[in-house]
């Protein structure tokens, strides 16, 4: 039976690469992570070549608004000297801009989303979060720990809070990853299951066909109100990012 060429994409998700003793897998969001880094990339680079325009054009506009838009909620999120927080602006713009990116690039037809796959999500927080960890050892040294341990606790009951705390500040990365995965794949997932049920309806024919394009209307809203859910995303995953770091480094 023939195949769509979104099915056909679909089911060729692994391509297993043997080199030697190892073992590589070229899966679907292997060949879409990098092409995302480089558009944003090469965005920035047109932007700002020859020190841009006096006058700035849509997409200066748009790079500028970013810019400026990251830089703010650095500020308002890690307290501290300005020289501590602009330490941090290359990670927080990056990962905000590359999940917008991510999450755009996926309302594209026959393209992918990276950020709605569970392999994917958790790994995008873990290396920022041994980062985060490491700030906090360096800012801090061993009394790093002392946020496990809130000040005027009983000493009996100090083992038990100890363990309280550092539960979930060892989920904090997953807790990131499973919020961006979920909130992503629900939304592509309705999108699909709606464009399935249009498809079907439009081609059973008859004299409802004015009802018949109902589903797809529904779709066409759905959509459009799908921008509104990545940008979002993008940005409270970077807020918790901000959150987690200003604690580190004031032991909040």
């Amino acid at each position: 039976m023939a195949c769509s060429p979104l099915e056909q994409f679909a089911i060729i998700q692994l391509i297993p690469i043997h080199i030697g003793n190892l073992y590589f897998s070229f899966t679907n969001s292997s060949p879409f992570m990098p092409p995302t880094i480089s558009l944003v990339l090469l965005l920035v680079h047109f932007v700002t070549l020859n020190g841009g325009h006096l006058v700035p054009n849509a997409w200066q506009s748009f790079v500028e608004m970013i810019y400026d838009f990251v830089p703010n909620l650095v500020n308002e999120q890690i307290s501290g000297a300005s020289s501590v927080k602009q330490r941090f602006f290359p990670l927080i713009y990056v990962t905000f801009t590359f999940l917008s990116f991510s999450n755009l690039i996926g309302m594209i037809p026959y393209s992918f989303t990276v950020t709605s796959h569970f392999i994917i999500t958790p790994g995008l927080p873990f290396s920022p979060f041994i980062g985060i960890t490491i700030v906090g050892f360096q800012t801090h040294g061993l009394h790093f720990f002392s946020f496990l341990l809130p000040q005027g606790v009983p000493l009996p009951l100090a083992p038990f809070l100890v363990l309280l705390e550092l539960i979930p500040h060892r989920f904090r990365a997953l807790s990131l990853g499973i919020r961006l995965f979920a909130n992503m794949m629900a939304g592509h997932s309705l999108v699909k299951i709606l464009s399935g049920f249009a498809w079907t309806m439009l081609s059973m024919g008859g004299i409802l066909y004015l009802a018949q394009l109902a589903p797809f209307l529904i779709v066409f809203a759905l959509t459009g109100l799908e921008p509104g859910v990545a940008i979002p995303q993008a940005y409270v995953f970077t807020i918790l990012l901000r959150i987690y770091l200003n604690d580190a480094i004031n032991l909040h």
